[in-house]
């Protein structure tokens, strides 16, 4: 199994530039490379694989000033992560070719704002962490606060700026303990906006809304950003206002996330999702927002893997026809979107829409009609039913 720590680093005022070059660096290389197949293919209708751009690096080395600057290994993952943005391309066409409502995407240049990390591949290969700091090749001794201890054997180490922050990223390799607690309790939840987290037995948490919340001062910060002259010092340091405050509603729904998995995996054994299509509904532009900030992947990403570590089952189900299926006798109720109520005529039952969905859901994980899915949450074709029944 693999698992991912993340530590904050503090390098001084001098690695902050030579961190900076060496994302500049990268950055080069890699719209080089991008340039590189582009124009290829337009010219001679050639592709270009990896490995030749790979033992391409041998000569650019020698040509560049520049180049030599960087771990080898770290140029290498650079020229990897272009090939492996194309592999990705050629996906999302077969799926078009397939029906499949989705963006080709094909490769794009990056900015200096939009190329934010590099990859040592190897660790113990030009990164490492010797008497509580990181020495990476090149750059130095950086000072690391580890808040926790590292579990496993460390494969790789990633170095990401996070506007005005750093952070290492080590991949972990740990061993998969065959561990699997007794399924005593299970639970069904629906995914709502209002409502983020409804459960079958009636507990609700109410959605956050960070974003929401946060509205009237992104205005008035991307105001004063609309204001400033372009490629000016003060709207260089206006820009980083607005990137920290988007940065704090991404941690504190990143925070909401974690708190929220948790409390499910430590309560159920069982616990059952519905398997939507989030990239689909948020097509819809009435509810994108919403949808966006309520951070229904997030939870449920999260759920799956505390879930495989305290050997319990997360379960996806089909979102087909849960709102609208009774949960006392299976009767079809369909309903708009606005009707918040479920009302069955043939049973009489009657109970907010958003719990009996849970009950279903509850009632399809328990009776085994759901697919187990340890660490894939694949969405399904892009529907909107799962919003209009």
């Amino acid at each position: 199994m693999k698992r991912a720590y993340k530590f904050r680093l503090y390098p001084r005022e001098h690695q902050k530039q030579i961190l900076e070059k060496t994302l500049n660096t990268c950055r080069h290389l890699y719209n080089g490379c991008l340039a590189e197949r582009k124009n290829t293919w337009e010219q001679q209708a050639k592709s270009i694989s990896y490995k030749e751009q790979k033992r391409a690096l041998v000569q650019a080395k020698k040509a560049s000033l520049y180049l030599p600057q960087v771990h080898s290994q770290v140029l290498q993952d650079v020229v990897l992560r272009l090939d492996r943005t194309f592999q990705n391309f050629f996906r999302r066409i077969e799926l078009r070719k397939q029906g499949v409502r989705i963006k080709a995407g094909y490769p794009r240049f990056k900015s200096r704002n939009r190329y934010d990390s590099f990859t040592y591949p190897q660790y113990g290969n030009g990164c490492e962490i010797k008497d509580g700091r990181l020495w990476l090749s090149k750059i130095g001794n950086l000072r690391i606060f580890m808040h926790r201890p590292i579990e496993g054997d460390i494969k790789t180490c990633t170095i990401r700026r996070d506007v005005d922050k750093w952070y290492a990223c080590f991949t972990v390799e740990t061993p998969n303990v065959a561990r699997r607690r007794e399924l005593r309790s299970s639970v069904g939840i629906d995914m709502g906006l209002t409502d983020i987290v409804t459960l079958n037995n009636g507990e609700k948490i109410m959605a956050p809304k960070h974003l929401r919340k946060s509205e009237k001062q992104l205005r008035r910060e991307q105001r004063r950003l609309s204001r400033r002259k372009r490629q000016s010092n003060n709207r260089r340091k206006q820009r980083l206002k607005l990137a920290r405050r988007h940065r704090r509603i991404r941690y504190q729904r990143l925070d909401f996330a974690h708190k929220v998995s948790r409390t499910l995996v430590n309560q159920f054994d069982l616990i059952g999702f519905e398997k939507l299509n989030i990239p689909g509904m948020m097509r819809n532009h009435r509810l994108a927002k919403s949808i966006s900030d309520a951070g229904w992947q997030q939870i449920q990403t999260f759920t799956v893997y505390k879930a495989a570590e305290a050997g319990g089952l997360v379960r996806f189900v089909n979102p087909s026809g849960t709102t609208s299926e009774c949960s006392k006798c299976g009767f079809q109720v369909p309903k708009e979107l606005s009707v918040r109520i479920h009302t069955c005529p043939r049973c009489g039952l009657i109970m907010g829409r958003d719990l009996n969905s849970a009950k279903v859901v509850e009632k399809r994980v328990r009776w085994g009609t759901a697919e187990f899915t340890p660490v894939d949450t694949t969405p399904l074709q892009p529907s909107y039913r799962s919003l209009q029944a």
